[in-house]
C-alpha cells in the first residue's frame, strides 16, 4: 500500500514521543481501536526499535508502524530491520529519502520552505511533513499546494490539536502527524484511546 491509501484509512498519524516497549502494544491497540492507521514511534524515545519491532510483529499486517526523528541513512537501516515501513524525518535529507527508498519503506520527510519541498519531492518523498506548522499557517498550506505538483500529500505536524484542524484541511492538508495531544509519557492506554477517538472524529 502507498502512504495515500493508509491515509486513506485515516488522515492521522499517531506519534509516541517517549513511548516505552512494554506499554507499546496496550498504546497502539487503543489507536487501532480508534480508527488510527498509522503508528509512529520517533527514534528519541527510550529503546525505540524495540517499540517498533513489537508493533511491527503484532500490527504490521493491519497498521503502518514507522519511525519518527530519522537523522541518519544507518537509522534507516536500523528501522527496516525493526520490520519498520515508515520513515518520518524532522527535516529535509535528500539522502534518508533515498535510502528509504532503496529498501521499500515509504517515506514523509520534514520540510518549510518550497525549495525544500520540491527537492524532497525530486527526491522520491511519498509525503511532506510540514513542520513546524506553529511556524506556518493554513494559508501558507494554501500557497504551496498552488504549487506543488497535483496529488502531493502535504501533512502538517506540530501543534495540532482537535478544534485547529479544519482551517488545514480546508487549505488543502492530507493528514497531520499528531503528537503530544494523542500520546504523552505515562499517558494510559484508555486516554490515548480517548483522545485519538476525538482527534479521529475531527479528521474529516
Amino acid at each position: 500500500m502507498e502512504l495515500k491509501d493508509w491515509l486513506a484509512r485515516c488522515k492521522l498519524i499517531a506519534i509516541l514521543r517517549g513511548v516505552r516497549p512494554d506499554e507499546a502494544e496496550a498504546v497502539c491497540a487503543a489507536l487501532e481501536a480508534a480508527g488510527i492507521a498509522i503508528v509512529e514511534v520517533p527514534l528519541n524515545s527510550p529503546d525505540p526499535l524495540q517499540s517498533i519491532a513489537r508493533l511491527a510483529r503484532a500490527f504490521g499486517e493491519r497498521l503502518l508502524i514507522g519511525a519518527g526523528t530519522v537523522m541518519t541513512e544507518a537509522d534507516v537501516t536500523a528501522v527496516a530491520a525493526a520490520g519498520g515501513r515508515l520513515i518520518v524525518t524532522p527535516h529535509a535529507d535528500c539522502a534518508i529519502v533515498q535510502a528509504a527508498r532503496a529498501q521499500g519503506l515509504l517515506s514523509c520527510p520534514g520540510f518549510f520552505t518550497p525549495a525544500e519541498a520540491f527537492t524532497l519531492l525530486r527526491a522520491g518523498a511519498d509525503g511532506i511533513k510540514l513542520f513546524p506548522a506553529e511556524a506556518a499557517s493554513p494559508a501558507v498550506l494554501k500557497a504551496l499546494r498552488a504549487v506543488l505538483p497535483p496529488g502531493t500529500d502535504v501533512l502538517p505536524v506540530g501543534g495540532i490539536a482537535a478544534d485547529t484542524m479544519q482551517p488545514w484541511l480546508d487549505a488543502g492538508a492530507a493528514g497531520f502527524g499528531i503528537g503530544s495531544a494523542i500520546y504523552r509519557p505515562g499517558d494510559s492506554a484508555e486516554t490515548v484511546g480517548a483522545k485519538a477517538r476525538r482527534l479521529v472524529a475531527a479528521a474529516v
